[in-house]
């Protein structure tokens, strides 16, 4: 089994850090696999991973080098317009599109919604008997209620996001045999919720994509479905991470957590820490080199595909004093959870707010949060994201 595939287990997850820590020392930038002349790369200092993320010759758009002629099938229609995956200008123009609605002072008007939802799900936690799964009742419905009202989406329909978007994301694994179907059923149902919000409109963000698509100067078709899926996404998968993964740090480090009880002004920072310990996001998703270079002493080839390990940059003890311990009052954490450079994640300024939140009721509802008895989380098997299977807990 090559690394790449090792990658995906999730026993890789387990060890993961200790690996990292000698890939940074020996093999920085390492040679995941090889095939049909093609070699995947993983990035693994901080210094290393910036210079990566920000450096244009590193495409996102890998139709730049692997020009694809053929009919665009209902996959691509969602993913090959995908503002992730594009570099300006498209990347640009579709960026500035979506701005506006993430930026710190639109986000922070959603706090009465997010403090309203967050007691909501947490009375009903307290309601159920023995232990409960963290995060089937609180780290992922609590984001995905978020984002759905944002863009618009019927709270009949969050059952079914949640479905589709497991989907995609566990497609980064490898053959999903429901992936086909389940794409084309979220394409068929995002085609009948954009025709509703183009007769009836309402204050929602798919509205204002649609309204914009119309223009036809800013936002094709194939745009509009990319966008709304991304945002689907990304609203929720990485946030669930944040917050099931930060609480399950600080329940790691009961230390941290009295500490943290007993000074909630020190939230802020434990997200930051818990963002850059168990990093949600594991890699960046993949860049193509456009040209044959020299990068840091290894040689890389024309269309060599090449990942940053956030986790790994993250834990580099080169940048954070003492990196593989968990400090909830670690000063200037400049850690890149987020990305860095012009893919820096949009809806950073939103997870922070709702893990802020999140965290906050718990400490204030749940003060006796414990691990349940017995039980061991374990990571999913995912590349790109680092999140947990279940987070079992008593309040």
């Amino acid at each position: 089994m090559s690394t790449k595939e090792k990658v995906f287990q999730s026993q890789f997850k387990e060890g993961a850090y200790p690996f990292y820590e000698e890939l940074r020392q020996d093999n920085p930038i390492f040679k995941m696999s090889e095939v049909h002349n093609q070699t995947t790369w993983m990035v693994t200092r901080y210094s290393d991973v910036k210079e990566l993320l920000k450096t244009p010759s590193f495409l996102k758009d890998f139709s730049k080098l692997y020009p694809n002629e053929d009919e665009e099938n209902v996959e691509q229609t969602i993913f090959s317009n995908m503002m992730l995956d594009l570099d300006p200008p498209d990347h640009t123009r579709l960026r500035k599109l979506v701005t506006p609605y993430f930026n710190p002072k639109t986000i922070s008007r959603l706090s009465p919604r997010i403090d309203e939802i967050a007691k909501e799900l947490i009375e009903n936690m307290k309601n159920k008997q023995g232990p409960v799964d963290l995060i089937d009742e609180f780290a992922f419905p609590l984001p995905i209620i978020v984002i759905s009202e944002l863009l618009g989406v019927p709270p009949e329909d969050r059952n079914s996001f949640r479905k589709w978007s497991n989907t995609i994301v566990s497609a980064s694994e490898g053959e999903h045999p429901q992936f086909s179907q389940d794409v084309k059923d979220f394409v068929a149902y995002l085609d009948d919720l954009f025709e509703r919000r183009r007769t009836d409109p309402k204050d929602d963000l798919i509205s204002n994509l649609i309204q914009a698509e119309e223009e036809g100067e800013q936002l094709s078709r194939n745009e509009l479905y990319s966008m709304v899926v991304l945002l689907i996404i990304a609203g929720h998968e990485t946030t669930v991470n944040l917050i099931a993964n930060t609480i399950y740090a600080l329940l790691q480090h009961p230390d941290q957590f009295n500490r943290l009880k007993e000074d909630h002004s020190l939230i802020e920072s434990a997200i930051e820490e818990g963002l850059r310990y168990y990093s949600p996001v594991d890699f960046s998703t993949a860049r193509w080199v456009e040209d044959d270079r020299e990068f840091h002493g290894t040689t890389l080839k024309q269309g060599d595909v090449i990942f940053a390990s956030l986790s790994s940059a993250n834990r580099d003890e080169q940048k954070f004093e003492n990196a593989c311990s968990f400090d909830i009052t670690r000063p200037n954490n400049q850690h890149v959870a987020f990305g860095f450079g012009i893919h820096f994640c949009l809806g950073a300024p939103l997870a922070r707010l709702e893990g802020k939140i999140a965290i906050q009721h718990l400490l204030t509802a749940c003060p006796n949060l414990k691990l349940a008895p017995y039980t061991t989380p374990t990571w999913r098997k995912m590349f790109l994201l680092r999140g947990l299977e279940q987070l079992n807990v008593t309040l």
